[in-house]
Formats: C-alpha cells, structure tokens, sequence
C-alpha cells in the first residue's frame, strides 16, 4: 500500500506513492543521497574495488595479511591495506596484534561485517541474474560489465 511522505521529511516535499517493500520508512523517502538512508549506508559499507572479495574471504573466518594475500593474490599489499584500514574505520573490522616476531596482525570482522553477508549473498545473485539477462558489451577487462561472461 502505498503512504505519504510526511511533511519536513528529508527533501521530498507533496506527496509520493512510495513502494513500502523498497521503501519501508521516511530514512528513505527523500530525493537524493542522504547518509542516513539505510540504501546509502550498505552502499558505502561494500564501496570499493576488492571490497567485496575482502569482505567475502574475511565471511570464512579470521585471516591475516599474508593469508588474505595468498586468497586473492591480485590484490596489492597497498589496497589490501588500504581496504582493510577502510573496513575498520567503519567498524566492519577488527585488527587484532598477535603476539611474537614478526609482528603479525589477524583481522576479523564486527558483528556490523557479518551482518552484511545477505548483502553479498544476494549481490551475487543478481550480478548473475543481470548477466543472464543482458547482453554483454565489448568491455576492458577491467571494467564491470553487464551480461553473459564467455560465448
């Protein structure tokens, strides 16, 4: 069923058919990004190139640098570093020091980290269900595409 929009809520002003599955309450009845839009807030929680092979490979327990290294080993230690420095500032992230030489640290994720495994879940399904439906476009390696990988 669709609701109005309060009034002095976010940008939106008059009236709005909202769908209530999409949009369930005010946080995202607005007219462009707000931060506090829980849409907005998952985006920024995988934004990123490797984010999300990051996130994955940390799902399957505590791993350290060298380990997260060898599972994606296209990976740079900069970006690693730099995805993972990300991931803790926003408190999807632990870095715990372990003991001895050399020094050596294992990262976990929060409890805010596991709760963005549906996320990822449902990510991947419709990434396939995309390229099932899309025809794929002449692109670079290196860019995301839309549609069928292969012949």
């Amino acid at each position: 069923m669709a609701s109005e929009q309060p009034a002095g809520t976010g940008n939106q002003t008059g009236t709005h058919g909202w769908d209530e599955e999409l949009v369930p309450d005010a946080r995202g009845r607005t007219r462009r990004p707000e931060s506090d839009c829980p849409v907005e807030t998952a985006l920024a929680a995988v934004a990123g190139r490797w984010t999300t092979l990051v996130l994955r490979e940390l799902m399957g327990g505590p791993r350290g640098f060298t380990e997260l290294r060898t599972l994606l080993p296209e990976l740079s230690a900069k970006v690693l570093s730099e995805r993972l420095t990300a991931l803790r500032e926003k408190g999807l992230v632990t870095a715990e020091r372990l003991p001895g030489f050399p020094v050596r640290t294992r990262y976990d994720l929060t409890e805010a980290g596991r709760s963005l495994r549906p996320l990822l879940v449902t990510l991947y399904a419709t990434g396939a269900e995309l390229q099932r439906l899309t025809p794929a476009p002449a692109l670079s390696p290196r860019e995301p595409r839309l549609g069928r990988l292969g012949p």
